[in-house]
């Protein structure tokens, strides 16, 4: 298969008039100058798909249900207490239903892949499924049916806080013992696909105690496999705190120092860091996942951009909680959280790549391929055939260099500026819109009544 594109961004910048050779695996065969036989030219700018590093799909169903004052506590931890409400409701159809319709909306909006930090095991009394991987098959099963490239992490989640304690109610749904958790994963790997892989998460290390981590990360270790490993670390002021109470140390500072990580690892969010831990991660060759749009609405803080990327340290993107569902939402929200601190202009751009939205761009795929194990990166050869189609014959492109493209894409947005969508060379999005977006609509607009119903949604 051929496609043949006006420009297309290559790790190198923007280039004209290029032609993708994709193979039947769905991998880039080729990147080269277009040629008059190589078939129609497709105005427009190909991008690399970006992959999504961080998602709890189930949490689209409530986006935009907790922005209202109440006696709860105002921060990330009374937004818990409302999620927590909203996840005892809900069933594997749920699941599945929300799982898609999330996932067509990322594949519309630039995301074609995505990690799915699984922590939804049980039945709402926390009793086991006769199918113990019921819900994971159900996101998984979403996937499928969207054709988003998946990998999905069962996460473990054993204890209250650092302490020790036991899980609350509310969390019984996500429990599970050292040797069941490596059951579950071992179960879902024999299902394993081209487009669709297991890894590994770790809720955080106040939920899951040292020697369970070091159990179940030897295992990831041991894998036959690349085997991706996730975890939540430092996103609020308050597991800071708690951590240095219970252990002496801050949590990035104890995970470094337990040896484990290295570039199979995804820190997500690492938003209280100092310096001497920003170091630590960018030598491990660990990812950080920085989530913009969730930090910022459960205020949890700025995480440093612009002096991580000057130690050359690896970053991807997340929608996490799905309050956006738009990467360059995200990486707009990183780039301008740091120009307010700062009051500095276009940090994370270098001399290298001097335009901001391709230096982001360009990095957040680099890093998001690393934190979903793929062996390649970018419209590159060996790389997933990931490509997404910008309309820039849109009146909002006018004028604007070939060169800052990109940059007009992620910081002077507009609605339908996606045309088009491949996954694997798959033609998934066509005009905007995923091919089986009514299908998928109409069952999550049932399971929203369901949930309504319940009076949870």
């Amino acid at each position: 298969m051929r496609l043949r594109f006006e420009r297309a961004l290559l790790p190198e910048g923007i280039v004209n008039d290029i032609t993708i050779v994709i193979g039947d695996d769905g991998r880039i065969l080729s990147v080269a100058p277009g040629q008059a036989t190589d078939g129609a030219l497709m105005h427009g700018l190909a991008l690399p798909g970006m992959p999504n590093l961080h998602s709890h799909a189930f949490q689209r169903a409530m986006a935009g249900s907790a922005e209202v004052q109440a006696s709860a506590e105002g921060s990330f931890w009374g937004w818990r207490d409302v999620m927590y409400r909203f996840v005892a409701s809900l069933r594997p159809e749920d699941v599945e239903a929300i799982a898609a319709f999330l996932y067509a909306e990322m594949l519309e909006a630039g995301y074609t892949a995505v990690a799915e930090f699984h922590y939804l095991h049980h039945d709402p009394d926390g009793r086991r499924y006769a199918s113990p991987s019921r819900l994971a098959q159900a996101v998984r099963s979403a996937a499928r049916g969207t054709a988003i490239r998946h990998l999905i992490l069962p996460t473990l989640y054993q204890q209250g806080n650092f302490d020790g304690r036991p899980l609350a109610a509310a969390q019984r749904r996500f429990h599970h013992e050292t040797r069941e958790f490596l059951s579950l994963i071992e179960t879902l790997a024999q299902d394993d696909d081209r487009r669709n892989r297991t890894g590994m998460a770790l809720h955080s290390l106040r939920a899951v105690p040292a020697d369970a981590l070091a159990t179940v990360t030897q295992f990831a270790r041991d894998s036959s496999t690349w085997m991706p490993v996730h975890i939540h670390i430092a996103e609020q002021q308050r597991e800071v705190d708690d951590c240095l109470a219970a252990t002496g140390r801050r949590p990035v500072e104890w995970l470094l120092e337990t040896g484990r990580v290295d570039a199979s690892w995804c820190l997500v969010h690492a938003t209280h860091v100092n310096a001497a831990e920003l170091a630590g991660i960018a030598q491990s060759g660990a990812v950080v996942g920085l989530c913009s749009t969730t930090e910022g609405n459960l205020g949890d803080g700025v995480f440093p951009l612009d002096h991580y990327l000057a130690l050359g340290g690896a970053l991807g993107i997340g929608s996490d909680s799905h309050v956006s569902v738009d990467p360059r939402e995200e990486l707009r929200l990183a780039e301008y959280s740091i120009r307010m601190l700062r009051q500095r202009r276009v940090l994370a751009a270098d001399g290298r790549m001097p335009h901001v939205g391709t230096a982001l761009w360009n990095t957040a795929v680099a890093g998001g391929a690393r934190a979903l194990g793929y062996s390649g990166a970018g419209l590159t050869v060996g790389a997933p055939a990931d490509i997404v189609r910008v309309d820039t014959d849109r009146a909002e492109f006018a004028g604007t260099q070939p060169d800052a493209l990109v940059d007009a894409f992620i910081f002077a947005p507009r609605p339908g500026m996606i045309s088009d969508v491949w996954v694997g060379g798959e033609h998934m999005v066509e005009g905007g819109r995923h091919r089986a977006r009514s299908a998928i609509e109409a069952a999550y607009r049932s399971s929203l009544a369901y949930l309504r119903a319940q009076g949870v949604a």
